[in-house]
């Protein structure tokens, strides 16, 4: 984003809309200030940046007749992309003032983690091991962009995750348990992200208006896990459960249970280590405005 686009973004909006503008400045500042345009009776909340501070905003929507809409802003926006905004943030104002003028807004369901609303994904274990390397390369981020994730996979594989024992249990609602966790994904919509304009697919059937997907890897075995990447890449349908990958559908709940300390990150912002994971779906939890072609 520059100065000139937050410029035009601003003047087409308030053509039509009596706009306020608020600046985050701090990690969760999106939250306080969407809670307060929501307590305000602000009718939406647009969050111009990337899938953090959108996260972040509709944490403090969730459950409020505030509705959230989203501009993409940041590296990868992988929800705006997801429920088919332009990659560009102008022709994404665009779509979002026709999806205005025909109050296109829908209560949609959301994922939560320990309490934690999400709205695309939640990763435990060596998927958020590779964020929080990502994170630490923060100057870079916006820069090198996909190299960077390329670079920290590999380097987080070789360097700092722990590939010689399984890191934690997923226990289901069904009682089924899969205690070989290496590497989890919890997802509420899908693709699970992009690699420049090509989804990498998990679970198609995640949707806005369906129930949680967990993706459950019991390997980190460098053969079977390009296998498994290539065919989210190639394959429009996603992956199939089998030996070295459970996949669960339509979940209303489910508990991640570390051998140790594992850690997670929620919707691409790296959380910390934790002993325990309680994922939930909230149905028809947030307003969402969605472009018509949605």
């Amino acid at each position: 984003m520059t100065a000139r686009s937050r410029v035009v973004i601003q003047k087409a909006l308030s053509a039509d809309h009596e706009i306020e503008v608020a600046e985050t400045s701090r990690r969760d500042h999106a939250t306080r200030i969407a809670q307060g345009a929501a307590a305000e009776g602000v009718e939406v909340v647009i969050a111009l940046g990337g899938d953090g501070t959108l996260n972040e905003a509709a944490n403090g929507l969730m459950g409020t007749d505030t509705a959230l809409a989203t501009l993409p802003g940041g590296s990868t926006n992988v929800f705006a992309r997801t429920i088919g905004l332009p990659n560009d943030p102008i022709e994404a104002t665009g779509a979002l003032l026709d999806a205005l003028a025909a109050d296109n807004i829908h209560r949609v369901g959301l994922g939560t983690a320990n309490g934690r609303c999400f709205l695309f994904h939640v990763g435990i274990g060596y998927d958020a091991a590779v964020v929080h390397q990502v994170e630490r390369r923060g100057s870079l981020k916006r820069w090198a962009g996909h190299p960077l994730f390329a670079f920290c996979a590999v380097d987080t594989w070789f360097r700092h995750y722990d590939r010689s024992r399984p890191r934690f249990a997923v226990r289901f609602a069904d009682g089924s348990v899969i205690d070989d966790g290496y590497f989890g994904i919890c997802l509420n919509t899908d693709p699970y992200t992009f690699v420049g304009n090509r989804p990498f697919r998990l679970a198609p059937t995640a949707t806005l208006d369906r129930g949680l997907s967990m993706v459950t890897l019991r390997t980190l075995s460098p053969v079977p896990l390009v296998r498994l990447a290539a065919r989210t890449l190639t394959r429009p349908g996603g992956l199939r459960s089998g030996r070295q990958v459970d996949i669960r559908h339509d979940l209303g709940e489910v508990i991640v249970e570390g051998h140790g300390p594992i850690p997670h990150q929620v919707d691409g912002d790296y959380l910390g280590e934790t002993d325990r994971i309680v994922l939930r779906h909230e149905p028809e939890a947030l307003s969402l405005v969605l472009p018509l072609s949605t």
